[in-house]
Formats: C-alpha cells, sequence, structure tokens
C-alpha cells in the first residue's frame, strides 16, 4: 500500500510529537538526534540567519520543516514525497511568505547532521534526491569525522574539515564560516 502527504498529514495530526516523512509511499518516523548532532544543526541555523535575516535574502529553517518535493515520474502527484532536512534555506524570492503548511519547493541549500545512528550512504541519497529536483548545494555535516561534505550536481564533492572555510557563492554570496565554528565549545 502506497500512503500519500494526506495519509502522512492524518498521521501527524493523531500523534503530533512525531517527526515523519513520506518516502516512495512509506511512512518514515524520525526518531529523536542525538545531542551533538542537533547542536551542530543549531549553530549553523545561527550562522545563517545572522547572515541572513539582516540581509532579508530568505528563510533558514531546521529539521521539523517540511518540503512537499515534485514527483521524480512525470504527472505522478499520489508519488511526491515529504523530506525535511536537519536545515535548509530558501531565497526570499522563491518564499515571499511564510506558510503554515508543508511548503510545495525544494529548499536552495538543504544540509544534514549525521546523528550518532545514521549511516552516510542514506544522507547521502538524500542529499543527491534534493539536488536532483532543484536544490543548488546540499552539504553533509558528519561530526564522527570532522568534515563537511560539499555537493552540488554533477560536480565531485569537496570535503572540507577544521582548518577549512565554508562559503556558499552561489547561495548566500559573501557568507563564510570556519568549520571549527560548527563543533560544539568545550567548557572547563
Amino acid at each position: 500500500m502506497s500512503l500519500t502527504i494526506a495519509d502522512l498529514e492524518q498521521l501527524q495530526s493523531e500523534h503530533p510529537e512525531w517527526r515523519m516523512e513520506l518516502v516512495e509511499g512509506n511512512i518514515i518516523v524520525m526518531g529523536p538526534s542525538d545531542y551533538e548532532s542537533e547542536e551542530i544543526g543549531a549553530r549553523l541555523i545561527t550562522f545563517l540567519n545572522n547572515w541572513v535575516m539582516s540581509r532579508k535574502l530568505g528563510r533558514v529553517t531546521g529539521s521539523s520543516a517540511g518540503f512537499i518535493l515534485p514527483s521524480m515520474e512525470e504527472g505522478d502527484s499520489e508519488k511526491r514525497n515529504l523530506r525535511a532536512p536537519d536545515v535548509s534555506f530558501v531565497r526570499a524570492d522563491r518564499l515571499k511568505k511564510s506558510k503554515r503548511d508543508f511548503v510545495e519547493l525544494v529548499p536552495d541549500l538543504m544540509v544534514e547532521v549525521k546523528s550518532k545512528s545514521d549511516r552516510i550512504k542514506p544522507l547521502e541519497e538524500k542529499i543527491q534526491l534534493f539536488l536532483q529536483l532543484g536544490s543548488t548545494v546540499g552539504i553533509l555535516i558528519d561530526p564522527d569525522q570532522l568534515t563537511v561534505t560539499v555537493y552540488r550536481l554533477n560536480q565531485a564533492p569537496v570535503v572540507l574539515q577544521n582548518g577549512d572555510t565554508l562559503t556558499l557563492p552561489d547561495v548566500l554570496p559573501g557568507w563564510e564560516l570556519a568549520i571549527s565554528e560548527l563543533w560544539p565549545p568545550e567548557f572547563e
């Protein structure tokens, strides 16, 4: 049985505490993230928002913002996926007003932060899906390896690590972030 976005919305109304995605007609219940991964995502959202909000460039969201993705099969609206990247950015000209619902678009930037229980391959597949559907940049942050891998469609991934600087000139010209700033600080 292939489920739809309407089925997911019904299940979500019955279980509002669950985080879910709809992938190929299957509802995936997402478990909570580990503390460090969530903190890294929150740090990135903070750094992005500081740049984006002051310049009115668009919208930055976290892991609960759902995107209804276009179907990979022409004319098949029943097979649309609803996915939620850990961090997303949508340019202002593409989403002029926030919606009190899922949005039917692909973010310009999507980020996945590997949690303790995640496997790399499904995260890379999710990033590739978003790129194929129109995202300009996909990023995978791996706290275990202390790396940030930047993906663009039909280009080799670029792996950054401590000492490197993340720039996204094709999405956020002028913005830059030292990779070392992503990792949570240790307090004495």
